[in-house]
Parts: structure tokens; C-alpha cells; sequence
């Protein structure tokens, strides 16, 4: 509401799929409804709605279409007022065209709808008894929309309507805690606001290793205090005061921005800069919505003045959106017209509906065939281990045009995980489990470099995904051609062709929504004879040490040119190699590895990428290998907003390494992490309800079943216009099996059958018997566990084994009173365990 309090309002369900919500405004100006659904906001929720009042009543318009809209489509809003009096009001849309304007009065609600056919701002002016209501004239800004492409009348493919490009900046809301922490992992942060309300908090680690909150935005005057504890003990300085005064409060209407908000180029650089200074601590974002999508990064910052280079793909109407604190600065958002020559990208499209691959049955062999281009049959390897984490070597065969078919057969049920190695690189298969875009894999060397006029292949990975419709696209500054080859066990391969060297979009697509880090951009080289002329000699791929020099020879072999090579390091970051000129056409390269783990050698002739590069090698004595990792717990799948949600990331027997967590959603996440005897456990916080992503690496490579898409329900935040990620990287040890690294028992509790008549009294001082029957529900172990009124274990239990399958739990109590029976099946409780029994 305008002022501090808030409005309860009446909700009515019809019985009929609708339902009505109604409240009584008391004062005139914005009001924000916010609307949540089993925990997660509705779509387009929280709504703004603009009161006015009038004659004793009142006038209230919302919707998307006051706001703006794309050309060529419906755009809506509602106007709702005291019955009676729908007739005073009038509607009319000043713009570049004409528009009709088709309205629905129903009551007490006046349903609207226009078409803008042309992009631009519209002034959309609403009058009652001859009057304006407050906010008129609304000003809704209308893009192009990305139109379809026709032959002969024919829609060959529809648009697809705006495209959305976004930066989040989080550093405008970081706040220094004054104090220097070496490792932050098993940290845990709370504020405490001036009314009393407590919340989790965001740490980070400065790079002048200062410990920090990432995400402070105070919304009160006051005095905060954050406490910081580690292992339930306050750190030293906790907890920390931060008095807020008004100049520290998140004022977005004190951003000030310069530069083009209204005219652009198309393919240029346009360069906005953002001054914060007076206004706070918050979170700044950018969005750009067009017709088409826009490069955006920064450029520089300063003292809080920050430099933004944008540069949309093709002329057109665009919206600019800035925000400070997730609310809009002033002017925002901006209608901005883009001028320029079109970029002549070309797009090609290919689109397969893809089916439920049938699950793999203990004993059952399962094929697979991939195609990995430039590759020898001696250096490829694979092998499969199973729930229990026992590993074991699998056939690999050799077939025609760079094609491997690979054989295994599980002995046991549950996840597998496929292992397949060229000179170290892994491609990892996951888990079955719930689909959905984000289970799509991708992997190959035509997602890293390419070349002109010859196909150029990577691989899709869709057995996880479900069933749902795959679309692949490619644009670019050429011509393109895309062949898709279907394999079994919901393997895809993908081979592209383009006429032209550039910058190309590869559009991974699955039930219309783009799968993880999609649009991959790969640079398209002209086919270059000289690059395939140079050759490496003596890189050692393996036995690397940390702070040893590895070097090594490139002899060019005729071939003329500039030569240059970088590593990419297991934690994601890029390191130049020194090069020495030996003798003519000779060169000597040199780096000093600083991770354990798998890094990659990138080395090119002209920009070109020699044959087999890039070059993988392994660092340490047991270098991190994520096929031997995995994760589990109810945190990678559910949560809370405002409660720890936790999981688990095994590493036993995968060596040491860098482990990364990143989480993407609505808002950022207070995350920290312990160490247990077979990993790590992983707790985040979470403070707006909506759908997270959850990436977790392992040397740089996603371990099976990663990304994995957490739903979180209940109440909080407002969430963010914009994806926030929140990250943390842990140098692990080397983990042993042993202590908390046994056999993993994986059967299906729910499966168990009990009865007798143990379960339906407890009798004094008399023998009972309960039936266990696990035919059904795989192998685990069976735990029995009994407690009584006193709080003590039942003196007399005994569990029989009568056949394979089954068992009898036998008991006797000696006290009045309640008392209550566990009975588990590996980690799971039965079905009606904990049984309560009174006696």
C-alpha cells in the first residue's frame, strides 16, 4: 500500500477452477498484490495496481498493458470501480497508429483490449465523469516482435517472440565487514534488523580477503547487527553494528544514468554510465527485451559509477529496463529505438519431438554410440560405476566416421554413471530422475570451435529430459546447414555447417525452453591448411605436479604465423602460456599449474585451433575425478525460502580437486558448507519462493545429474527481476573409503509390507510379534528400534530371519504408557514407521 500498513484481503474459491480476490482500499496511490500458489508466485504476480477515489468510490487499473507490449499482439488491462459506474469512464490510446480498443464491462469490471501495430509509446488515457484517474495517461511501450518468416503465404516458422538480455551487478550491494576470514565455507551469517526480525545473510570474501555481506539492501533506518558464527561460536568481532542512515537506505529514484536510453546502433558499442553513489546499498540490474537479443556486459566500475556496453543484433524497438534494489530508476523502463544496418544473420532450424527412452533393467546390456571427431580409438576409454561405487571397464568399440559404440550391463539397480575419457576429458552420463529442460546434456568439440565449410559435430544427451520437443538452432553471419542423427538410449547427434567465419548462436531449445548456459557461442574459422601443419611434442597429459613448470615444443612444420596458447584451469579461469622462440618454426611453451585437476591446453596458429586441440591434462598425483562424485538429499529437489535446505556431495574415492556450487534462481542464497567423513554437506537459504537451478562441479565438469532445479515454496521476498547467483568453491581432500564410505544400500522402503498384531497394541509383560516381508523392495538394511515412555530403549527386542525375505520382529514392554517402534529399510522408514503403541 501506499503507506506502511497492509490490507488482509478476502479470498473466494467459486468451485468452478476460478477464484476471486477482493479488498478495500482505504488510501488512493499504488498497491501492490502479491499473489503465491503452493509456496511459488503466480505468474505475473506482485501485480501494481493504481487506486483513485472518486464520488465516495473508487477506480483501479492494472495489468500488463498499461506497462507495454510487443507489436502485432493482444495487450490487456482492467479497470475495475464502484458497480454502477462502469459507464462514466472513457478509454483512449494516443500513439504512432491507430488502435481499437475492444472493451468488456462485467459488473464492477471493465475488461480491455488493443493491438498496437506499430512499436513505440502509447499514451493510454482513462478519464471518469470527464475526470483522469490518477496515473493517467499510463505510458505503455510497445517493441517489435520478431516477425515470422512466409513463403507463398505459407508460415515456415513463427517468431519468437521478444528476446531477453540481462546483467546483474551485486557488488553495489556489498558491505564490508572490516575483518579478514582465509576460508568462509563453514560460515554462517544472520541480520538483525532494528524492529527485531532476524534473516539469513549472504557472505563473500573480498579480493583483498575481507569478509563481506554480498547482498545488503536495508530497507529501515537503524541500528543492524550481523552476527557470524562458525561451529556455533560467534567469530571474532561478532557481532558487527552497522548503523543505517537514510544515505545508506536503497533509494533508486537517486540513480542517475547517462548516455543512449533513447537512440542506439545496432552491432556497435553504446555505453551507458550508471552513478550510484547517492544511492545506497543495493543491487543494480540491466535488462534489455527486443526483438532480437543484445550483448550486454561492463565495462568498468569506479566508485560506484558504473560503465555498461550494450549492443543489440538488429535494429528495432526495444525496452530498457535499470533497476536499484529491484525497483525501477527514474525514466525506467526506457522505449529504446535502434537504429543501424541489419547484422544479415541467418538462422536455421531443425526441431525433433522426442519420446520417453525406456528405462535400462538390471542384467539388460545397454548400447550407446557417440561421435567424437578428432579423436584415436587407442586414447578413448569408458567405464561404468555402479551405486555401490564399484567400477569397471567398459567395451568400447570402434566404428566408421569417428563413431564409438559403447556396451555395459548393470548387475544392480539405481544410478550409474558412464565414464568416457579422450587423453582425460570426461563426458558424464547421470541420473533418470524428473525431466525437464535442465536435464538436457550437451557435449563435443563443435560447442568449442569450428571451422567453414566442413561439419562440424557435438552431441545431445536427452534420456533424462522425459519426453518433449527438441529444437536446435544456428545463427550466425552465414548460411548454415544442420543434420540431426538419431542413436539410441536418447542420444542425439548434431553436425553444422556454415559458408561464412564468425561469431555463431547454437540455440539449444527443449519444450520451448532454452536448456542450461544456451545460446552456445562457438567462433567459426576459415579452414586454415597452416594450422593443420603444427605439431606438439613432449606434453606429458598426466603425472603433473602443482608449482612445477610443465613445458613442452610446437614445431610448425613449414606452416607461418602467430602463435599462441592459454590454459583453462579446473576452477574456470583462463592462464596465458609463455612462448619462446627456440629456432625458426620452433617454439618452446611453458606454464606453472596452480589446481589439481583436469585443465585444458588451448594452442592456435592465427586464431586457428591446431589438430588436437585443445589438449587435456591431468595435475597431482590423484587428480580430481568427477565421475566418482555424486550428490543426494532432499535440498536438490525441494526447500523452504528462509530455512536451511541441505545436500550432499560424496567425493570418496574421487581424489582432491576443486568442488564448485553454484545456485541460480530468484533471489541470492546464504550458503556455507561442513565437511562429513564421505564429503561435504552443502546448506543454502533461499529468500524468495520460485524454481532454483543447482550446478555442481568438480574440476570444471559437472558431476552426473548436475544442473539439478530445487522448487522452493513458502513466503519471502519479493523475487528478482533478474536470475541472482549466489556461488562457493571448496578446495577439497582426498576421501578414502572407509569410515562413512561403505556400500550404499539403495532399496525402496515404500515397498516393505509389515503386520501382525505387534503393530496394533503393546501388551505388559507379553511377548508380540511384527512381520517384515521385504520380497519387493530391493536390499538394504533392516534397522529396528524401540523406545518407551521413559525414554529408554525397550529392554526386550529381537529381530528373526525366517526366510530370505522375511522376518519377525519380536518385543515386550514392562511399563504403562507410550511407546514407539522404528522400523527403517536402508535410510527410509517403512510404511507407518514410527508406529505409536500404547499399552
Amino acid at each position: 500500500m501506499p503507506s506502511v500498513e497492509g490490507l488482509t484481503p478476502d479470498i473466494r474459491d467459486h468451485n468452478d477452477g476460478s477464484i476471486s480476490v477482493e479488498y478495500k482500499p482505504i488510501k488512493g496511490g499504488v498497491h501492490e498484490v502479491q499473489m503465491i500458489y503452493e509456496g511459488a508466485a503466480v505468474q505475473g504476480s506482485p501485480f501494481s495496481c493504481i487506486v483513485d477515489q472518486v464520488d465516495n468510490g473508487y477506480v483501479t487499473a492494472f495489468g500488463a498493458g498499461l506497462l507495454g507490449g510487443m507489436s502485432g499482439q493482444m495487450a490487456h488491462f482492467t479497470l475495475v470501480a464502484k458497480a454502477g459506474t462502469l459507464g462514466s469512464i472513457d478509454i483512449r490510446i494516443d500513439g504512432p497508429t491507430k488502435v481499437d480498443i475492444k472493451r468488456v464491462d462485467k459488473g464492477d469490471k471493465c475488461d480491455v483490449s488493443y493491438m498496437p501495430m506499430t512499436p513505440g509509446a502509447y499514451n493510454i488515457v482513462i478519464r471518469y465523469k470527464g475526470k483522469e484517474i490518477k496515473g493517467s495517461p499510463f505510458v505503455a511501450k510497445v517493441s517489435v516482435a520478431e516477425e515470422g518468416i512466409y513463403q507463398n503465404g505459407n508460415l515456415l516458422r513463427p517468431g519468437e517472440g521478444r528476446k531477453r538480455s540481462q546483467l546483474s551487478l551485486g557488488n553495489t550491494c556489498e558491505y564490508d565487514l572490516g575483518v579478514s576470514e582465509p576460508d568462509i565455507v563453514d560460515l554462517n551469517g544472520s541480520l538483525h534488523y532494528p524492529d527485531g526480525k532476524i534473516e539469513p545473510c549472504v557472505l563473500k570474501k573480498l579480493s583483498d580477503g575481507k569478509l563481506a555481506i554480498a547482498s545488503f539492501s536495508p530497507t529501515k533506518t537503524g541500528k543492524h547487527q550481523v552476527h557470524v558464527i562458525r561451529q556455533d561460536k560467534n567469530i571474532k568481532g561478532s557481532p558487527f553494528n552497522i548503523n543505517v542512515s537514510d544515505k545508506e537506505m536503497a533509494h533508486a529514484s537517486k540513480v542517475r544514468v547517462s548516455g543512449p536510453t533513447t537512440e542506439a546502433k545496432a552491432n556497435s558499442s553504446n555505453v551507458l554510465t550508471i552513478d550510484t553513489s547517492d544511492a545506497g546499498y543495493g543491487g543494480l540490474s540491466v535488462v534489455i527485451e527486443g526483438p532480437h537479443r543484445s550483448e550486454v556486459e561492463l565495462q568498468n566500475y569506479e566508485n560506484n559509477v558504473y560503465q555498461v556496453e550494450y549492443s543489440p543484433h538488429e535494429p528495432g524497438i526495444y525496452i530498457l529496463n535499470i533497476r536499484y534494489a529491484n525497483e525501477h530508476i527514474q525514466g525506467s523502463p526506457f522505449l529504446l529505438n535502434v537504429s543501424g544496418d541489419p547484422s544479415g544473420r541467418v538462422r536455421e532450424t531443425l526441431t525433433k519431438e522426442m519420446t520417453q527412452a525406456e528405462p535400462v533393467k538390471k542384467g539388460q546390456q545397454c548400447e550407446l554410440i557417440l561421435k567424437i571427431p578428432g579423436t584415436n580409438p587407442f586414447d578413448m576409454e569408458a567405464s561404468v560405476t555402479d551405486p555401490d561405487g564399484s567400477t569397471e571397464v567398459c567395451e568400447i568399440m570402434d566404428e566408421e566416421d569417428s563413431h564409438y559404440k559403447i556396451f555395459f550391463t548393470p548387475a544392480i539397480e539405481g544410478l550409474h554413471t558412464l565414464s568416457i575419457k579422450h587423453k582425460g576429458m570426461h563426458t558424464s552420463v547421470g541420473q533418470l530422475s524428473s525431466g525437464g529442460p535442465h536435464k538436457v546434456q550437451v557435449g563435443g568439440p563443435g560447442l568449442e570451435r569450428g571451422e567453414t565449410n566442413t561439419f562440424n559435430d557435438f552431441n545431445i544427451y536427452t534420456r533424462e529430459a522425459g519426453a518433449g520437443e527438441l529444437t536446435v538452432s544456428i545463427e550466425g553471419p552465414g548460411e548454415s546447414k544442420l543434420k540431426l542423427e538419431d542413436r539410441p538410449n536418447g542420444f542425439l547427434g548434431v553436425s553444422y555447417s556454415v559458408s561464412k567465419p564468425g561469431m555463431y548462436g547454437l540455440h539449444v531449445k527443449f519444450c520451448g525452453e532454452h536448456i542450461p548456459n544456451s545460446p552456445f557461442m562457438v567462433h567459426v574459422s576459415p579452414d586454415s591448411a597452416q594450422a593443420k601443419e603444427v605439431t606438439v611434442h613432449a606434453l606429458k597429459d598426466r603425472g603433473l605436479k602443482i608449482d612445477k613448470a610443465c613445458t613442452f615444443t610446437v614445431s610448425y612444420n613449414g606452416a607461418a604465423g602467430q602463435l599462441n596458447a592459454h590454459i583453462r584451469t579446473p576452477s574456470g579461469g583462463h592462464e596465458d602460456c609463455f612462448v619462446q622462440k627456440m629456432d625458426e618454426g620452433l617454439y618452446a611453451l611453458r606454464f606453472v599449474p596452480r589446481e589439481n585437476g583436469v585443465h585444458f591446453v588451448d594452442i592456435k596458429l592465427n586464431d586457428h585451433h591446431i589438430p588436437d586441440s585443445p589438449f587435456a591434462i591431468l595435475v597431482g598425483s590423484t587428480a580430481a575425478d568427477p565421475a566418482m562424485v555424486c550428490a543426494y538429499g532432499d535440498g536438490l529437489e525441494n526447500g523452504k525460502t528462509n530455512l536451511k535446505n541441505k545436500f550432499v556431495v560424496r567425493t570418496t574415492g574421487a581424489g582432491s580437486g576443486l568442488l564448485a556450487v553454484y545456485i541460480d534462481g530468484p533471489s541470492k542464497t546464504a550458503l556455507s558448507c561442513r565437511e562429513l567423513d564421505e564429503g561435504y554437506e552443502f546448506s543454502y537459504t533461499p529468500f524468495a519462493p520460485g524454481k532454483y537451478l543447482i550446478t555442481i562441479k568438480y574440476g570444471n565438469i559437472d558431476i552426473a545429474g548436475s544442473p539439478y532445479a530445487s522448487t522452493v515454496v513458502g513466503a519471502g521476498r519479493k523475487p528478482s527481476p533478474v536470475s541472482e547467483q549466489t556461488s562457493m568453491v571448496v578446495e577439497t581432500v582426498e576421501k578414502k573409503g572407509g569410515v562413512g564410505g561403505g556400500k550404499r544400500f539403495r532399496g525402496d522402503a515404500s515397498k516393505v509390507r509389515v503386520g501382525g498384531p505387534g503393530l496394533k497394541k503393546a501388551m505388559t509383560g507379553r511377548l508380540l510379534a511384527v512381520n517384515v516381508d521385504v520380497k519387493d523392495a530391493g536390499h538394504a538394511l533392516l534397522t529396528v528400534g524401540m523406545i518407551g515412555p521413559n525414554g529408554l530403549p525397550e529392554p526386550e527386542l529381537s529381530v528373526r530371519k525366517n526366510t530370505a525375505t522375511a522376518y519377525t520382529v519380536s518385543y515386550k514392554v514392562i511399563e504403562q504408557g507410550e511407546h514407539t517402534l522404528v522400523i527403517k529399510w536402508g535410510d527410509e522408514d517403512v510404511p507407518g514407521s514410527p508406529f505409536c503403541l500404547h499399552s
